[in-house]
C-alpha cells in the first residue's frame, strides 16, 4: 500500500518538474528573442552587433565566425531525428524540445556576449524616409517570424505543448501536415522573415554583413536537411508540396494543380 501510494505522487512531481521546466526554457528563448531584436536593429539593449570595436579585424572576425558557427551545428544536428533519438535517451521524451529550445538559447546568449564588432561602414542611408522604409522592413521580419511560428503552432515548436501533454497525463501526437497561410505562399516563411531581419538596416556595416552573410548561408544549407527530414515524416505530401510551391521567393515557380 506505502509502494503504492509513493509512486503516483513521485510520478506526479516529475510531471510537474518537467512542466516547469518547459515554462522556464520558453522564457529564457523569449528573453532572448526580444534581445536579438535589439541587438541586430542596435536598439536598447547594452550590447549591440554593431558596438565599438576592440579587438584587431581578423581575430575579431574568427572570433564571430566561431560563434555563429557553434549556434548552427548545435541548431541543426540537435534538430536531427538520428540525433533526437539518441538525446531522448538521457533526456525524457517530453523535455526534448524545450531542451534544444534552452540550449539554442545559450548558443545565442554567448553570441550576444562574445560577438566582436568590426567597424567599417559600407552604406548609411541618411534619408528619413528611407531609414523609415528599411526599418519598417526590419519590423516586418521579426513579426513574419513570429506570426510563422503561430501558424505551425508556436507552442509546439517551442516545447510547451509536450510538457503540457505530460503535465495531464496525456499522450504527444506531432502535428499533422499542413499549409496555413502564408505557407501557401511560400514554404519557409519563418525563413524569409529572419532574411528580413539580418538585411533591412539603414547602416550596413562589415560586422552586420559578415552576421547576414554567414546566416543566409545557413538558412540556405540547411533547408535542404530540414526537408529531408520533412519528407521522411510526411512522405509524399511533403513531396507535392514542395513541388507546388516555392522555398522563399513568392510566385518564383508556377504551381501545378493539386
Amino acid at each position: 500500500m506505502t509502494t503504492q501510494a509513493i509512486v503516483p505522487q513521485s510520478n506526479r512531481l516529475s510531471r510537474i518538474t518537467a512542466f516547469i521546466y518547459g515554462l522556464i526554457c520558453y522564457a529564457i528563448f523569449f528573453v532572448t528573442f526580444l534581445y536579438a531584436i535589439g541587438f541586430v536593429g542596435n536598439l536598447v539593449v547594452p550590447k549591440t552587433i554593431d558596438a565599438l570595436p576592440a579587438l584587431p579585424f581578423y581575430q575579431a572576425l574568427l572570433i564571430n565566425i566561431a560563434l555563429l558557427g557553434i549556434f548552427g551545428i548545435q541548431h541543426s544536428v540537435m534538430a536531427r531525428p538520428a540525433f533526437k533519438r539518441a538525446w531522448t535517451r538521457i533526456v525524457p521524451q517530453a523535455v526534448e524540445r524545450s531542451t534544444y529550445v534552452l540550449f539554442s538559447s545559450l548558443c545565442l546568449i554567448a553570441l550576444f556576449a562574445f560577438w566582436q564588432p568590426l567597424g567599417i561602414t559600407i552604406w548609411d542611408v541618411q534619408n528619413p524616409v528611407g531609414q523609415a522604409i528599411l526599418y519598417a522592413l526590419y519590423a516586418f521580419g521579426w513579426l513574419l517570424v513570429l506570426v510563422s511560428t503561430f501558424l505551425i503552432n508556436h507552442f509546439d515548436l517551442f516545447g510547451l505543448r509536450q510538457v503540457y501533454c505530460n503535465l495531464i497525463g496525456r499522450e504527444y501526437t506531432p502535428l499533422k501536415f499542413a499549409t496555413p497561410g502564408l505557407y501557401k505562399v511560400v514554404r519557409h516563411p519563418l525563413y524569409v522573415g529572419w532574411l528580413f531581419a539580418f538585411w533591412a538596416t539603414p547602416t550596413m556595416t562589415v560586422t552586420h554583413l559578415v552576421f547576414a552573410l554567414i546566416t543566409t548561408a545557413y538558412i540556405l544549407v540547411a533547408i535542404p536537411f530540414e526537408e529531408r527530414d520533412l519528407i521522411t515524416t510526411h512522405g509524399q505530401n511533403y513531396v507535392t508540396y514542395r513541388r507546388q510551391v516555392p522555398m522563399l521567393i513568392p510566385f518564383a515557380k508556377k504551381r501545378t494543380a493539386r
